[in-house]
């Protein structure tokens, strides 16, 4: 990912696993960044809010980086959902007992582009 030339924006330690975020950027990959938006505000997941902070922020970096871009110009390029740290805790059961339960958490990396004119 760090060959890519473009706009990131990179979210560590969302407390939400990375399998309900996949499906999610499934969707979005490749899109046109306003469609993106209009998309995720749209989609009741938990995992749709993550995304669509972590490209708002990316798409922010483009702008703020270059002025002369247009916000209808830029697309997702990519977008990673990586595994982050996974927290382990008790579970009281019954009996005196207890389960392991583990909490898992997420990264994030998006990289947005400006259309080339064609």
């Amino acid at each position: 990912m760090e060959n890519k030339k473009g706009y990131r924006a990179v979210a560590r330690n969302l407390p939400i696993s990375p399998i309900k975020v996949r499906p999610i950027a499934d969707q979005v990959r490749r899109r046109p960044y306003v469609d993106t938006i209009d998309l995720l505000d749209s989609l009741p997941n938990k995992g749709a809010g993550f995304l669509k902070k972590v490209i708002a922020s990316a798409a922010t970096n483009a702008i703020s980086q270059n002025p002369n871009l247009d916000e209808d110009r830029l697309y997702i390029a990519e977008i990673l959902v990586d595994s982050g740290p996974s927290r382990k805790t008790l579970w009281p059961r019954g009996h005196g007992r207890a389960d392991r339960q583990i909490k898992r958490s997420c990264h994030i990396s998006v990289i947005i582009n400006n259309k080339a004119d064609s």
